[in-house]
């Protein structure tokens, strides 16, 4: 198992795990991943085994709280100084899920965002993933605003400090 950050050059692999692990309404377009790479590729982590892309997870940083439907589709709103590191996506192949990368990726995330002074990390997920991200620390403050695929999401957050 090998961890790195993102490059230009990742964008058709990333782009393809995402179509495998997300619905076409919540999936993020390779377009957008350009985007997202070429504003903070240093926030976004990839996982591979035996060579092969097999989890990522990405997401900028605001000075907003709350993670809202318009900062999936528009990297410019990313501030590097920003308090709060948002993560849009963990994304794990089918064939590599249940051998913990996932929570590996999170943690990544996360210790490089207490690296970096943030007041924490928020995500957004389904109903059925709150126990998940609890056991990592997240404490679920109840149902979105966020409408994204049109779905109810839960927002979670992991704090470090007051914010």
């Amino acid at each position: 198992m090998f961890i790195r950050n993102a490059t230009m050059a990742d964008l058709a692999a990333i782009a393809e795990v995402e179509r495998r692990c997300f619905p076409a309404g919540e999936a993020a377009t390779e377009e957008e991943f350009r985007e997202r790479l070429a504003a903070y590729a240093d926030s976004f982590w990839l996982l591979f085994e035996d060579g092969r892309l097999a989890a990522f997870i990405d997401g900028m940083a605001t000075d907003e709280r709350d993670l809202r439907d318009e900062m999936y589709a528009d990297a410019s709103l990313h501030r590097a100084d920003g308090r709060w590191q948002m993560i849009f996506g963990l994304n794990t192949l089918p064939e590599f899920r249940r051998r913990g990368y996932a929570a590996i990726l999170v943690r990544r995330l996360t210790e490089e965002a207490r690296k970096r002074g943030k007041a924490g990390v928020v995500l957004t997920c389904k109903e059925r993933l709150i126990p998940y991200y609890a056991s990592l620390g997240f404490e679920d403050e109840g149902v979105s605003s966020s409408t994204h695929g049109n779905v109810v999401w839960h927002q979670m957050r992991l704090s470090f400090r007051e914010s």
